[in-house]
Formats: structure tokens, C-alpha cells, sequence
């Protein structure tokens, strides 16, 4: 007899996108990545739950050995009147100590940047991808660009050909 794996999904295993910061993939080259909880008050995850939030300007930091998540902005909650927190608080991200130092180590030693990437529920737990990444030049960003035209144009050139 065979015992289930732990690492199975589940239906409350389903991951449902709150917000994406989709300007950190043309701002920041992505090195690694990584999924961190969230501390929230009861009013910030009703907003969350409404899709109220925005990543922009938001960043992570590590104080004391503990990473938090700066500028995060949660809306706050219509009918939370003065339970509401205040919306761009720093909030706590939960890693493991390993984890913790890893990135310690990255950020200090070589000048890396954490930010984070998308907010989304799993399950009933709020996550956050966090990413180590580098900002890009002004001729990287032009490279990107010029690249994403191409493979436009070649997409475009290939579906004119097939029809």
C-alpha cells in the first residue's frame, strides 16, 4: 500500500492572482525567485480578497534578520472603518532563516535589488514572489524592446504566410 505524496495539490492548493508588478520584468533582470508569505490584519485580506492592492514602487528589505515588504499598497477596506491599517504599512515577509541569509548575502555583497514580482492567495495563505534582481540599463531596455518588436514581426510574417 502506498502512501499519498505530501506534495500533492489539492483543491485548496488553487492559486488565484491578486495583483503583478509588470513593470519590474522591463526595469530588473530576474535572477532567482522565491515565495514568501504574508502578515496581514483581518481588514487587509478582505481587500486583498476584493483584488485591491498594487505592487508598484514596492520593494523588500532585511531588517535584523527578518525581510519586509516596503510601499506595498492594500486599499483599505470599505466597510472596515476603524479597523483599517494604514495602507502602505511595512509588512512582514515569512522565509525560512536560510532563505533569510541567502539573500543577506546577495543583496550586501553584490548590490542586488528584492522586488516583488505578483501577490496572489494559495490556497488561503496570502503569497508574495519575490525576486533578486539587477535594474537594467537604458540600453538593455532599448535591446529588450528591440527584440520583442522582431519576434513580433516574425510571428506576424509567419501567420500572413499560413493563411
Amino acid at each position: 500500500m502506498e502512501k499519498p505524496d505530501k506534495k500533492s495539490t489539492t483543491p485548496n492548493d488553487e492559486i488565484k492572482n491578486i495583483a503583478t508588478n509588470r513593470k519590474a520584468r522591463h526595469e530588473y533582470i530576474i535572477l532567482e525567485t522565491y515565495e514568501a508569505g504574508l502578515v496581514l490584519k483581518g481588514t487587509e485580506v478582505k481587500s486583498l480578497r476584493e483584488g485591491k492592492a498594487n505592487l508598484k514602487n514596492s520593494y523588500a528589505k532585511i531588517d535584523k534578520e527578518e525581510a519586509v515588504l516596503l510601499n506595498m499598497h492594500i486599499s483599505p477596506y470599505e466597510k472596515g472603518n476603524r479597523y483599517n491599517q494604514d495602507p502602505t504599512r511595512p509588512r512582514k515577509l515569512l522565509l525560512h532563516k536560510s532563505q533569510i541569509k541567502r539573500l543577506v548575502g546577495k543583496v550586501v555583497e553584490k548590490g542586488l535589488t528584492l522586488i516583488p514580482l505578483r501577490l496572489y492567495f494559495k490556497g488561503s495563505y496570502a503569497k508574495v514572489e519575490l525576486a533578486v534582481a539587477v535594474g537594467k540599463k537604458l540600453f538593455d531596455k532599448r535591446k529588450s524592446i528591440t527584440e520583442r518588436e522582431v519576434e513580433r514581426a516574425l510571428r506576424r510574417a509567419l501567420k500572413e504566410r499560413n493563411k
